[in-house]
């Protein structure tokens, strides 16, 4: 049994833990759910001295970082430098999400597609060029901006406030000091999650997420309102084609660059007619995609995990399991604007069939009961032979649960099951 710290507060965490039960579990952050799995400590994720002294204190065999912000700031070279083993990226290779200047210019100078972009710092210039491009265009921050840093413009109009709205008004501070503006692409989203050791990688089933926070894909982008793996959008070629033309270029890239990538890298993609390009780079497991990916995984995650640590993935395994399976997010009132927290939840705790899941994100005990404590709450899920078994377990699993205000999407996995359901006819 090893001593294990995870490092964050939502869903990917509980999913971490539950996923490596068994061992001595300790949360730097935590919620209601992780509590029931270790020990929670309560401090700032990117507070790097106290996750080194949390660390140490325990005697941590690993700690595995759930959120991008400690990663960027560079808590896994101070937890080697103390000579505690970590699972994710150095800060110089977490600049593949700390920054989409970074990232776009990596991408170029590696080969490997992208959208056409430009980098501005000065909102007139954003706006002679906005004004002249004749197509749809999409604005980001350069640096992290907790998932709001993206604008996908309708209009030129659209995208010259968001320019503005960055690098005048400084809406993201320090994040928006510079900006990327990209064309649009078209074709259909999906993930593509490796666990990485800096040159041997271990691939997960491709997954799909949620971004808006209606159905029908409509309504403002959050953080994620559901997922689900593996996506039929992602066929065979176009894993060989990820695989060799992103993956395999990315990891010899950085490589090259001085910065060998251990942890999991995080391939956000858009797929035309079977064309994979790449629109973003995470450097830790997605969130809700962790809540799907973790338990379709088939072989010893610590091994898994703790062989990337280590530069040798020699030893783990790759195996999945032939399932499918689902997620969706049980969000709070307000949600993602300003969402409201206290609200008492009613039935999270009601015993679960084998093979579905309730994990929480933004929960806390006050007194006796479980109340919200932030946006996306709660997150059912199931697994099953097929799609549409696991959506409907996951969504019997979400139907046990109540608190005042809450909402989530009825549609989770609908491009998939679309699918499927026009090929049998």
């Amino acid at each position: 049994m090893a001593r294990l710290l995870i490092v964050g507060r939502g869903a990917r965490e509980h999913a971490l833990g539950r996923a490596l039960a068994g061992h001595e579990l300790s949360f730097a952050g935590g919620n209601a759910g992780t509590a029931s799995l270790g020990t929670n400590h309560e401090l700032r994720v990117d507070d790097v001295p106290a996750v080194v002294a949390l660390a140490r204190s325990i005697a941590a065999d690993l700690v595995v970082i759930g959120p991008e912000a400690p990663l960027v700031v560079g808590v896994v070279d101070a937890l080697e430098a103390a000579g505690v083993r970590a699972f994710g990226p150095s800060s110089a290779a977490a600049r593949l999400e700390g920054s989409k200047v970074f990232m776009k210019d990596f991408l170029v100078r590696h080969g490997i597609a992208t959208a056409a972009h430009r980098v501005f710092d000065d909102a007139a210039d954003a706006r002679r060029y906005i004004e002249a491009a004749d197509r749809p265009l999409v604005v980001k921050a350069d640096g992290l901006c907790a998932g709001k840093g993206v604008v996908v413009a309708s209009t030129p109009t659209e995208a010259i406030e968001a320019a503005a709205a960055m690098l005048e008004r400084r809406v993201f501070g320090d994040a928006g000091a510079r900006i990327v503006v990209e064309e649009l692409l078209p074709g259909e989203e999906a993930s593509f999650h490796v666990v990485c050791d800096g040159e041997r990688y271990v691939a997960l089933p491709a997954a799909q997420d949620h971004k808006r926070v209606r159905d029908g894909d409509r309504g403002p982008n959050t953080g994620g309102m559901g997922a689900y793996a593996p996506a039929p959008v992602v066929t065979d070629a176009v894993r060989e084609a990820v695989l060799s033309g992103v993956v395999e270029k990315t990891l010899a890239g950085m490589r090259q660059d001085g910065a060998p990538f251990r942890g999991v890298l995080f391939v956000g993609l858009m797929i035309e007619a079977g064309v994979p390009r790449v629109l973003e780079f995470n450097v830790r497991f997605g969130d809700p995609e962790a809540t799907v990916l973790l338990p379709l995984y088939d072989g010893d995650l610590f091994e898994l995990l703790v062989g990337a640590a280590s530069g040798d993935l020699r030893r783990a395994s790759a195996a999945t399991k032939d399932l499918f399976a689902l997620s969706l997010v049980l969000a709070a009132e307000g949600y993602p604007a300003e969402p409201r927290t206290g609200d008492v939840i009613h039935g999270a705790d009601a015993a679960l069939e084998p093979g579905t899941w309730l994990l929480h994100a933004g929960t806390r005990r006050a007194g006796g009961d479980l109340v919200t404590s932030g946006g996306r709450v709660l997150v059912a899920g199931a697994t099953g032979a097929s799609l549409r078994e696991a959506r409907d377990r996951a969504y019997r699993v979400a139907e046990r649960v109540r608190f005042a205000g809450e909402h989530h999407r009825g549609d989770i996995g609908h491009r998939a099951l679309a699918r499927v359901e026009q090929e049998v006819l």
